[in-house]
């Protein structure tokens, strides 16, 4: 292995040495490398630019790779990496703020930034998952929820500090570029240091393999190995993300391809993890840039997350494989059942009121504050012509497709954990809402002049293609709810990493690209609502005559089935209608995560698991929550904007983290 990787990584590296928008000759390439002459255009470009970003990719592969084999020997987690672990979305998160706070400061001590984001990431998925009773689903769905947090604070913060931030954009999706040594001189030295620091402690390492009784028979004191071993790790990839940006997968792949051979010892895991993950980041790199003539810069990170996510989808099968489907995923985190203090009538009432009121006060706030009175005027036909103009022609569509919208996702989010047996599942978590994302820009690229009527359809044919590909991978284990939350997540990354890509192909500016990708209503008109309203019509009432095969789902699949239901039609079935309300949802509002989240579980603790009563108020919620997302993102920091996605996510953030801390005692 280590010759092999050896060998392929001088490959890799000398052709990455000829790719690039200016076409250079293997003979340049030769002569650069073994007699530079300073009067040559061509051996300055190579010394000089693609020499340096070489030499980082060799650095920032290796530090990424050893850094995920050290975080899946501390968690026990053949999952775990820089990625799932949240590490590389608070790197990226911190610093951001740097770079629009205290940008001085940032240039000078990145790494300190870097290092508090990530680490700052890793304890609160670790606390989130469990701690030392974590199982793999819970430390992924925890990095998900850390991940998707961070992105939406990062998201925000960019789009209303866009001149700024407008440099990073390329960056933050993981980026080799460099024009001088400055960046390999600041990281080859931490990296060749953590690697010696964990060369040394092998043999300590090698005992995590052990339990803790185990250890501590031995004279070792493991919490001090974990410690250590934790923060090399997270040091390694916040240099990385510090000075090329968030790139994952990395430190998933890389471990794992050594340990299919039977290398556990960390004594070759170690280098032999760090020329392989030299050779997959270099090997990106040198991919992104054999289409730079004809697509523009690509970043390195996106070309590992698509090369990634298949890897991701082969570990989710191979460690369902190894568990009990069933019990792993009613493992990561139990759902949770109403009080029953509040009759069910009461809260339908309440909350069809807290709509009605929501909606209207939404009606009435904007740049031109109007009355009750004047709202309702308009709406019936009457009153000033300028206030109906308002009401009719700009706020009622918007709102409408805001609330229309969340009790889409709302009930998608209901069928989805019910299928699956876990309240963290959404349409994001199942890849539905980046596959409509990719549909969608997919098609504005390749039929520029296509009308805003066909956008939707493209949304619809991404997000069921990616539920195809999800619902595919996990048929052959029964759907087992582990294997499509993982599948799901890993081809959401997938459609992430394209749909960067798409942006950066497309030239968007960073706010167009950013309101996109976050979610947002602005501009809404009555085409959404028309394209919502006769979707909801059709399938929420099959959705709520399903009621009592999805309420089977919550048993195992042995005593689903021995009660009579066909556990795999019906995964089929609620998961085919939730696929298609959140395609449509992403279509009209754009990429809106958490709602499908929140308002499931809420409905679940006012009204019990009964399906058909919890997809009522899941609906009622799910229209509440948009509608107040899209009115705090017009409202708040007016005339600028704030996609309600980013304020959906941020609303719930909180309620997410208490959901996963109160479950880990479960």
């Amino acid at each position: 292995m280590l010759v092999a990787g050896l060998i392929a990584l001088a490959v890799i590296v000398f052709v990455s040495l000829t790719q690039g928008l200016a076409h250079v000759s293997v003979r340049s390439v030769i002569e650069a490398l073994l007699s530079p002459q300073p009067d040559v255009t061509e051996h300055q470009l190579i010394r000089g630019m693609r020499l340096p970003r070489t030499v980082m990719g060799l650095l920032a592969g290796a530090a990424l790779a050893i850094a995920g084999a050290l975080m899946q020997s501390v968690t026990r987690n053949p999952l775990a990496s820089e990625t799932t672990l949240g590490v590389n979305a608070g790197a990226y998160l911190v610093v951001v703020v740097g770079t629009i706070f205290w940008p001085a400061i940032l240039h000078q001590y990145s790494l300190l930034f870097a290092v508090a984001g990530g680490a700052g990431a890793a304890a609160a998925v670790y606390v989130m998952g469990g701690g030392r009773k974590s199982t793999p689903v819970r430390i992924t769905l925890s990095g998900m929820i850390v991940t998707l947090v961070c992105g939406a604070i990062t998201s925000a913060l960019q789009m209303l500090n866009e001149q700024s931030t407008q440099g990073i954009f390329l960056w933050g999706s993981g980026s080799l570029v460099q024009n001088d040594w400055d960046g390999v001189q600041f990281t080859w030295l931490w990296v060749i240091g953590g690697i010696a620091a964990v060369l040394l402690s092998v043999r300590h390492l090698d005992l995590l393999a052990f339990s803790e009784d185990t250890a501590r028979s031995l004279g070792q004191k493991i919490i001090v190995i974990r410690a250590f071993a934790m923060g090399v790790a997270i040091l390694l990839a916040c240099v990385t993300v510090s000075v090329v940006g968030p790139i994952g997968f990395i430190g998933l792949m890389a471990p794992h391809i050594v340990r299919l051979t039977g290398l556990t010892r960390h004594g070759w895991l170690i280098p032999i993890s760090a020329v392989w993950g030299a050779v997959i980041l270099v090997g990106a790199d040198t991919i992104a840039r054999a289409f730079i003539a004809s697509y523009g810069e690509l970043p390195a990170g996106a070309i590992t997350a698509i090369i990634g996510a298949p890897w991701l989808i082969w570990l989710a099968l191979r460690t369902a494989h190894r568990a009990d489907s069933a019990s792993a995923g009613a493992s990561a985190v139990r759902l949770s059942g109403g009080s029953g203090f509040i009759p069910y009538k009461v809260w339908v009432v309440f909350l069809t009121a807290l709509l009605v009121a929501v909606w209207i006060f939404n009606l009435m706030s904007g740049a031109l504050d109007l009355t009750v009175w004047e709202v309702l005027q308009a709406l019936t036909g009457g009153g000033d012509e300028m206030a109906k103009q308002i009401v009719l022609d700009f706020r009622l569509p918007r709102l409408l497709t805001a609330g229309l919208a969340g009790m889409a996702l709302a009930i998608s989010g209901t069928l989805l954990q019910s299928s699956v047996r876990n309240p963290l599942a959404d349409p994001q978590v199942v890849g539905v809402t980046s596959g409509a994302g990719f549909g969608a820009m997919l098609l504005m690229l390749v039929v520029p002049g296509a009308a805003a009527g066909w956008i939707p359809v493209g949304a619809v044919i991404g997000g069921v293609a990616a539920a195809a590909v999800v619902y595919a991978s996990a048929w052959r284990r029964g759907l087992s709810p582990t294997v499509l939350v993982l599948v799901g997540i890993a081809v959401s990354a997938a459609g992430s990493a394209f749909i960067n890509l798409f942006v950066i192909r497309a030239k968007l500016t960073l706010a167009p690209a950013l309101a996109w990708l976050a979610g947002s209503t602005y501009g809404r008109s009555w085409s959404e609502v028309w394209l919502l309203l006769p979707l909801l019509l059709v399938l929420a009432p099959i959705a709520w005559w399903m009621g009592r095969r999805v309420d089977l789902l919550s048993f195992s699949d042995e005593s689903s089935t021995g009660l009579g239901l066909s556990v795999r039609r019906t995964r089929l079935a609620t998961g085919l209608i939730a696929v298609l309300l959140a395609s449509v949802a992403a279509a009209c509002v754009g990429s809106i995560g958490f709602i499908g989240l929140l308002a499931p579980h809420a409905s679940r603790m006012l009204a019990g698991t009964n399906h058909r009563r919890s997809m009522l108020l899941s609906a009622l919620l799910g229209g509440v929550l948009l509608a107040t997302a899209d009115w705090l993102g017009r409202t708040v920091l007016e005339p600028k904007e704030i996609p309600s996605g980013l304020v959906a996510a941020l609303m719930g953030a909180p309620y997410l983290f208490l959901l996963m801390m109160r479950s880990r005692t479960k």
